[in-house]
């Protein structure tokens, strides 16, 4: 088979691997209520989501190691097996526990299919054609994002809800029968021994890490308990003890899961910090811009659920130009650009008002996001080019894997201030309110009550003005710790010193 085809037929086994996982974070959340409403289990609802996350963040480094070691076609078919398998187990539960269970086994295969895809591109193309790539690779991580939630209620209300994850089985197995004859296998040892006792002790670490942000107050989901509670203290000690295992363990490995010298390398070192920064304030952008428009302006909720789409097409716009531009200019100039423009974003959503418009939200989006999709392609390309074969794919899984968890951190450090600004806020408002309005604002608790237009139509003006501005100023201090994360993060893009994509320098493609 002539080498162009056969990288095209790769590509497309890619991208529809890459979209199955990439949707099932979003497809799940309109099918939710329905799914609730015939197994129950209300009080489990957000572990749907959440273990999701958790497994197919701790699996990434593992995978992208196993990769290396093993083999990238065994180990991404692995990968779709699990996805495969756990989606069709997910679409058979009868019970809420069932259901989680085998969300779990589908975000470990998810955990392999999104970094070992960007892995298996860096090895068949070029280092001046990895960027065009990631770019089509970053419109479809875009378009799954946008069109998840509408394709997650069509499938709901005109089949049924099982059907949200069969349909991964036919396009999960012929991705996965292109791969398996169309994609070389290749090792990289030749007698590679399997690191246990690392493998162990960062998943530990990591899911200990990921239970703060799960059960922490304000969390992106349950919001169990405080952050002083003994429960988080607990998990935030065992999350360092397990990495100081970990890291001592590394050193010792004959085959380390993660080989810490990796991080001695300025370009890997910067790129993975600069993710982590970059992760946090995206993640926030894309959740608390829904809140803004729906709670503070008042749309309705369709529109709220496609206002981000404006963002995912400047996404998908700047990351195939930022890909292009790798050939032409150091990865220097590109992060700190990439994170400024990024930062001016930002910084404007968290001058956001009541006032604020739908179309000033929309511009601020896009110059979020062109910062965004800037960032994308320069991350991955240069972690790749910093490393040979042997170590492309615990190096693209480790920047994909810091990136994960700044967001993930990033969300429950913003949901935690939230709470807090909208609960003092509110204390506030109700010392300051004429008549008996006070009372009114027991009934509220939360932001969530002004997205409900009944209980908006319902309130007096004075108390309607006055629960939109702590609600707005709530956001703006969301915006404000994300702005101070993009800012750490263009800062960390100073010190990535002078690497550029050298096209002469990769000669190793499958």
């Amino acid at each position: 088979m002539q080498e162009k085809k056969r990288n095209r037929l790769i590509l497309i086994g890619l991208m529809m691997g890459l979209l199955l996982s990439s949707l099932d974070q979003t497809v799940t959340a309109t099918a939710m209520p329905t799914i609730i409403g015939k197994l129950g289990g209300l009080s489990l609802y957000s572990w749907v989501f959440s273990v999701y996350m958790l497994t197919g963040t701790a699996a990434m480094p593992l995978f992208g190691r196993l990769a290396d070691l093993f083999g990238r076609r065994k180990i991404y078919l692995l990968g779709m097996g699990l996805f495969i398998g756990g989606s069709a187990l997910c679409g058979t539960a009868t019970t809420m526990i069932q259901l989680i269970i085998f969300r779990g086994i589908q975000g470990l295969g998810a955990g392999a299919l999104m970094p070992l895809a960007m892995t298996i591109i860096g090895d068949i193309y070029p280092p001046d054609k990895r960027g065009k790539m990631q770019g089509i690779f970053g419109a479809v991580f875009g378009i799954s994002s946008v069109a998840g939630p509408a394709i997650g209620g069509f499938i709901t209300e005109n089949l049924d809800w099982h059907w949200i994850f069969f349909v991964n089985l036919p396009f999960g197995l012929a991705a996965a029968v292109i791969l398996s004859f169309v994609l070389a296998d290749r090792k990289g040892a030749t007698r590679p021994s399997i690191d246990w006792a690392g493998a162990f002790t960062m998943t530990v670490a990591i899911i200990a890490f990921l239970l703060v942000t799960v059960f922490a107050s304000g969390g992106r989901t349950t919001g169990t308990y405080s952050w002083m509670s003994p429960q988080i203290i607990g998990l935030i000690a065992l999350s360092i003890i397990f990495t100081a295992l970990f890291i001592y363990i590394e050193t010792k490995a004959k085959e380390p899961v993660m080989p810490l010298f990796l991080f001695k390398n300025r370009t890997i070192a910067v790129t993975c910090i600069t993710g982590f920064f970059m992760g946090v304030g995206m993640f926030g952008a894309i959740t608390y811009i829904p809140l803004f428009v729906q709670g503070v302006i008042g749309v309705s909720p369709s529109i709220a659920g496609y206002i981000l789409t404006p963002m995912m097409l400047s996404v998908i716009i700047a990351s195939i130009v930022g890909g292009f531009l790798l050939s032409r200019v150091r990865y220097k100039p590109m992060l700190i650009a990439a994170m400024s423009i990024m930062a001016v974003g930002i910084f404007l959503l968290s001058r956001m008002g009541v006032e604020t418009g739908k179309f000033e939200v929309v511009v601020y989006m896009i110059i979020a996001g062109l910062g965004m999709g800037i960032m994308m392609p320069v991350l991955t390309i240069a972690v790749q080019s910093s490393v040979g074969f042997q170590h492309r794919g615990v190096a693209t899984s480790a920047m994909t894997f810091f990136r994960s968890i700044g967001g993930t951190l990033g969300v429950s450090i913003m949901g935690a201030v939230m709470t807090n600004r909208m609960t003092a806020g509110l204390q506030d408002l109700g010392r300051v309110l004429p008549g008996n309005i006070p009372e009114q604002l027991s009934g509220l608790g939360s932001a969530q009550a002004l997205l409900k237009p009944e209980i908006r139509a319902q309130m007096p003006p004075a108390l309607l003005q006055g629960v939109l501005e702590v609600l707005t100023r709530a956001i703006n201090w969301v915006f404000v710790i994300a702005l101070i994360f993009v800012v750490l993060g263009l800062i960390s893009g100073f010190f990535m010193g002078n690497a550029r994509l050298d096209k002469a320098a990769d000669k190793e493609v499958a």
